[in-house]
């Protein structure tokens, strides 16, 4: 599948720009802080209904306008489609697809599969579990809508039990009875949930290691541990065992709204012994098994996008990065980079069909 036009309408710092693309390789490039990153995030936005960077909706919208509109012809198994995404400040978000109205902005998800590779992304090997839980979750909703209704319903119930354990301890009572039916509720999302994240970790970890190795060139070891309270215990045996600790902090303390993802390099954390661009190859060859993995549950090849993420990498590795991406048909790839010079002599040597797009004081030029 690919994006063949892109319309975009008082998004961020454009106020109006339309895009003929190519079905190939797109390349925006730019001095930094000039939107190119902005182009790559209204596609996502496309895809997922929101930012991959600021998920408040007005705040997207350009400075002193009211509203922003986004627009895609897409070409999928040879049928063509069209989606728009608009956001009105003091009004509810509106998503068509052929001029229809989702009645849900969840229906969407998984029509228009996407990788997104960021600078961002640092923050899975940095920031919480919860960066991790999100990554796990945002690949697998977009091959199994059956995913994304369960894990909605889970988060609903966690609410809900939060909610009873909290009156509990207000009203200084408790109800093993009215309890319980939320503890099923538990185990019946969770289990599923924690399955699926099991399943795919598991399917995840021989896709990762070759692509690492393929950019890399060398014998570095890395690895990915999947970290959940169920791989030892049923999570019914684990609501029961932490009911007392429950009460006293009036919240559910287990379950696999707690799970985690370990990022090794050998035996050790790589946010802790991974060089920069260690660690930033750790991250780039994660997402394209990510892409692997979405296409083959799918049956349709993910648009990828890389957004500024060769700086602090070295050429050899951007080549090869490049080189990989086209020689094994990846899809449609779209790229921001602010060293023109560096892609285009890579992009000629390749000699695929590609796009370059350079951007300046806000215009965007097709070179």
């Amino acid at each position: 599948m690919f994006l063949e036009e892109l319309s975009i309408i008082n998004f961020k710092n454009y106020s109006d720009a339309f895009l003929k693309l190519s079905a190939k390789i797109n390349v925006f490039v730019g001095n930094n802080g000039v939107g190119k990153t902005n182009i790559l995030d209204s596609i996502y936005y496309l895809s997922f209904t929101k930012s991959f960077f600021n998920k408040t909706d007005i705040l997207n919208i350009k400075f002193d306008e009211d509203f922003f509109l986004l627009k895609g012809k897409y070409i999928k198994n040879n049928e063509e489609f069209n989606i728009s995404c608009g956001v009105k400040k003091d009004k509810n978000k509106i998503l068509k697809k052929d001029k229809k109205e989702y009645n849900k902005l969840s229906e969407h998800i998984g029509l228009i599969p996407l990788v997104m590779i960021s600078p961002a992304d640092y923050n899975l090997i940095s920031g919480t579990s919860e960066e991790r839980r999100k990554f796990i979750d945002s690949v697998i909703s977009q091959y199994d809508r059956e995913y994304l209704e369960i894990l909605l319903k889970y988060n609903k119930a966690i609410l809900q039990r939060n909610k009873l354990l909290k009156q509990f301890s207000e009203n200084n009572s408790f109800n093993k009875d009215l309890l319980s039916v939320y503890n099923e509720q538990l185990i019946d999302y969770g289990t599923s949930i924690y399955e699926k994240r099991k399943n795919f970790i598991k399917a995840l970890i021989p896709v990762f290691q070759t692509y690492y190795k393929h950019i890399s060139e060398g014998n570095e070891v890395v690895e990915l541990t999947y970290k959940s309270e169920l791989l030892n215990k049923s999570f019914s045996d684990i609501l029961k065992e932490n009911t007392p600790k429950d009460r006293v902090a009036s919240y559910t303390t287990s379950g696999i709204h707690k799970d985690d993802v370990d990022f090794n390099f050998g035996e050790y954390p790589i946010k802790k012994i991974g060089s920069q661009g260690q660690q930033k190859t750790y991250l780039i060859a994660l997402k394209l098994s990510q892409f692997d993995f979405i296409k083959e549950k799918s049956g349709v090849k993910p648009i990828l996008l890389f957004d500024d993420v060769f700086d602090k990498l070295d050429s050899n590795r951007v080549e090869q990065i490049i080189k990989l991406v086209i020689e094994h048909n990846f899809g449609q790839i779209f790229i921001t980079d602010s060293n023109k010079h560096r892609i285009e002599t890579i992009l000629t040597e390749i000699s695929d069909e590609h796009k370059i797009f350079e951007i300046i004081n806000g215009e965007i030029n097709a070179n």
